[in-house]
């Protein structure tokens, strides 16, 4: 029971951390008025590494963080990042810990599925039909730009997962 707290707790201030950073460090390295979408990658990691249930809870409290900091519709986000993180958690079985290239992929479907979602729930409802150019000027961008820093970022998660599964196994041999 300790060693779930002690996950929850790691998960939720490493998710505190990367919306933090996204939402101050990561605007100031905007390119072209796109900043890579730090929370996506962060979901996407535990969705693939812990699987469906994991990715749902992390991805609901990551978008409650948005919803909240930018004051939109309560829960909008948090709905959105969490059928992500419960969709990509889906992926765990065929996942493997030595391949990154799973999550790498992943991590760039998540993102353009995210602002697909966004663009056909804040725009294209508004009447906004210019699909093609928030496509190419906003879309493409960021998925690329969350794409190269998930190369960084994701190596750590899963060092981190990795440490925390190693830790959990060794108390549960101590008791098992």
């Amino acid at each position: 029971m300790i060693r779930v707290i002690l996950r929850r707790t790691i998960e939720i201030v490493t998710a505190i951390f990367l919306f933090l950073l996204q939402i101050t460090w990561f605007k100031g390295l905007e390119i072209a008025s796109v900043a890579p979408n730090l929370l996506i990658i962060f979901v996407s990691a535990i969705g693939v590494l812990r699987g469906s249930r994991e990715g749902m809870l992390i991805g609901f409290i990551s978008g409650l963080f948005v919803d909240i900091y930018f004051a939109g519709i309560l829960g909008f986000y948090a709905l959105m990042y969490m059928c992500i993180g419960y969709a990509i958690g889906y992926f765990k079985r065929v996942f493997f810990a030595e391949d990154i290239k799973l999550p790498l992929i992943l991590v760039m479907l998540g993102d353009a599925i995210f602002n697909i979602l966004v663009y056909g729930f804040k725009f294209m409802l508004r009447g906004d039909l210019s699909f093609p150019y928030y496509l190419m000027n906003l879309i493409l961008p960021e998925v690329m730009y969350t794409f190269i820093v998930s190369l960084f970022i994701l190596p750590v998660i899963i060092k981190v997962d990795r440490l925390l599964e190693e830790y959990e196994k060794k108390g549960a041999s101590k008791f098992g």
